[in-house]
């Protein structure tokens, strides 16, 4: 993992340096165009960038609604392992923590979320940073609803009955 933070971190020096580097070239009057005195120049309105937008919900969405599913079918997995006397289980989650638990971690990930998709001035590389701000929670919200679709699948195991099981 460390030598993948390297590697992109180099990645973003590089591309900054070599963006720097490159001869920016200086604007050609048109012809036709009116000479520079002439010309009326607007002022520079600052162009607001907005940051939730439909596709930051809509993201962010199923990134919560895969992480409630997840949640939920843990809990009820181990709630009916539980019921059915499986000794690995010694105790019942308690619900209250795990929603505060898991509210803390969706918050925390919807910050992260939220600053890269906003600009930074101070950032080198920050347009290409926050063309990207969608695959953390793309990439964790299908495994969450893998997560969660092998936990609705989830079987007894096998050779023991819950007959068995709860006699144990």
């Amino acid at each position: 993992m460390q030598v993948l933070q390297c590697a992109l971190v180099l990645l973003l020096v590089t591309s900054h340096a070599m963006a720097e580097n490159e001869p920016h070239p200086e604007p050609q009057p048109a012809a036709g165009a009116l000479p520079a005195a002439q010309q009326v120049s607007l002022p520079a309105t600052p162009h607001p960038h907005r940051v939730i937008d439909k596709k930051f919900i809509a993201v962010m969405g199923a990134l919560g609604a895969a992480e409630g599913m997840r949640y939920s079918t843990r809990t009820l997995v181990v709630e009916n392992e539980a019921d059915a006397g499986a000794p690995w289980i010694t105790s019942r989650p308690s619900h209250p923590n795990l929603i505060a638990k898991g509210a803390v971690i969706y918050a925390a990930e919807l910050l992260v979320a939220y600053e890269i998709k906003k600009p930074h001035a101070w950032l080198p590389g920050d347009g290409t940073i926050r063309k990207f701000w969608w695959l953390y929670p793309a990439a964790m919200a299908s495994l969450h609803f893998k997560n969660a679709t092998n936990n609705i699948r989830t079987t007894p195991p096998s050779g023991c009955d819950p007959s068995q099981c709860q006699s144990r």
